[in-house]
C-alpha cells in the first residue's frame, strides 16, 4: 500500500514540477509566435520560395543564361520545360526568377546583417556613454539621413564599379541609421538598471557592459526590427537594379527582371508577372513574420 503511495507522489510531483519552474521568456514568446497562423504560413512559404531559390536551379534542365533561340518571347508552356516562359532572349524565366530571387535574398540577408551590426554598436555606444560622444554620433547619424542614398549609389557604382558585394555596402551604408536611432534609445532606458550599476561596481569595463549587458537585453527589439529591415533591403535592391546600378547581367535579381518585364509587359505580360509575383510574396512573409515575433515578444502580452 505505501509502495502504491509513493508511486502516486512521484507522478503528480513529475506532472506538477514544469509548472512550478515555469517557461522562459524566450520559450514563451515561441509558443504565442506558434499560435499566430499568419505568421507561421509564411514562415514555412518564405522557406520554401528560399529552398527553391537555392535548389531549384540544380534540378531544371536550363541553365540561367544559356538561350533558346526557336523560343524567343515563348509564353508559358509544358511542351519544351519552359513553365513560366522565356524572356525576349530566349532564356528560361524560370530558372532566372530562382536565380534572381537567391540574389536578392542574399543582398538582403548579407546587408542586413550589416547594417543591424553596424546599427547596434554604434546605437548602442552612443546610448550608453553619453555626452559629447552621444551627440556627435547622432549627429553623424543625421547627416547620413540628409543624404539621398541614391546619390551614395551613384557615387558607388561610378567610382568602384558594380559587383556584388558593392551592392551590399551600398546599401548597408544608408541603411543601418535605424537601427542606431532604435538600438540609443531603449539602451537610455536601460543604462540605469540595478544589472548594469551593480557591473561598473565591480569595475566592469565599458566595451563589456555594452555588448556583454545591453546588448542581450536589446535581442528582442532588435529581431522584431531585423524581420522589417530585411524587405526594405530587398527593396532597395530591387530600385537600384531597375535602375541600372545595381546587379548586372549576365546575372540577375528580381529587380533586373521587373525592369526587363516592364519594357515589354504589353506583348509579354509573364515576364513581370513571374518575378513580380514572387518578390510581393516574399515580402508579405518578412512583414507577416514581423508582426507575428512583434506580438510574440511584446513585454505587454506577458
Amino acid at each position: 500500500m505505501n509502495n502504491k503511495n509513493d508511486d502516486l507522489v512521484e507522478a503528480l510531483s513529475a506532472a506538477i514540477e514544469p509548472s512550478l519552474h515555469g517557461r522562459s521568456p524566450w520559450a514563451s514568446a515561441r509558443t504565442r509566435f506558434m499560435r499566430n497562423k499568419a505568421a507561421v504560413f509564411s514562415l514555412c512559404l518564405l522557406c520554401v520560395i528560399t529552398l527553391a531559390c537555392i535548389v531549384g536551379p540544380y534540378l531544371l534542365p536550363h541553365a540561367f543564361d544559356s538561350a533558346d533561340w526557336e523560343a524567343m518571347s515563348q509564353a508559358p508552356t509544358w511542351t519544351n520545360m519552359h513553365w513560366f516562359g522565356t524572356d525576349e532572349s530566349g532564356r528560361d524565366l524560370l530558372v532566372r526568377t530562382l536565380i534572381g530571387g537567391r540574389i536578392s535574398l542574399m543582398v538582403g540577408l548579407m546587408a542586413t546583417i550589416a547594417s543591424v551590426s553596424l546599427g547596434i554598436a554604434w546605437g548602442a555606444t552612443a546610448g550608453f556613454v553619453g555626452g559629447r560622444v552621444d551627440a556627435v554620433m547622432m549627429r553623424v547619424v543625421d547627416i547620413m539621413y540628409a543624404v539621398p542614398y541614391l546619390l551614395i549609389a551613384i557615387l558607388m557604382v561610378t567610382l568602384l564599379g558594380r559587383a556584388f558585394y558593392l551592392v551590399v555596402i551600398t546599401i548597408t551604408v544608408f541603411s543601418w541609421m535605424d537601427m542606431a536611432r532604435v538600438v540609443r534609445g531603449q539602451t537610455l532606458s536601460l543604462r540605469s538598471k540595478e544589472f548594469v550599476e551593480a557591473a561598473r561596481a565591480i569595475g566592469v569595463p565599458t566595451h563589456r557592459i555594452i555588448f556583454q549587458h545591453i546588448v542581450p537585453n536589446l535581442l528582442g527589439v532588435v529581431v522584431v526590427y531585423t524581420t522589417i529591415t530585411v524587405p526594405g533591403v530587398i527593396i532597395t535592391e530591387s530600385v537600384l537594379s531597375f535602375l541600372g546600378l545595381g546587379i548586372q547581367e549576365p546575372m540577375t535579381s528580381w529587380g533586373v527582371l521587373i525592369h526587363d518585364g516592364a519594357q515589354v509587359m504589353e506583348v509579354s505580360p509573364w515576364i513581370l508577372l513571374y518575378p513580380g509575383a514572387l518578390l510581393s510574396t516574399a515580402l508579405y512573409c518578412f512583414n507577416y513574420i514581423g508582426d507575428g515575433l512583434r506580438d510574440a515578444l511584446d513585454p505587454n502580452d506577458r
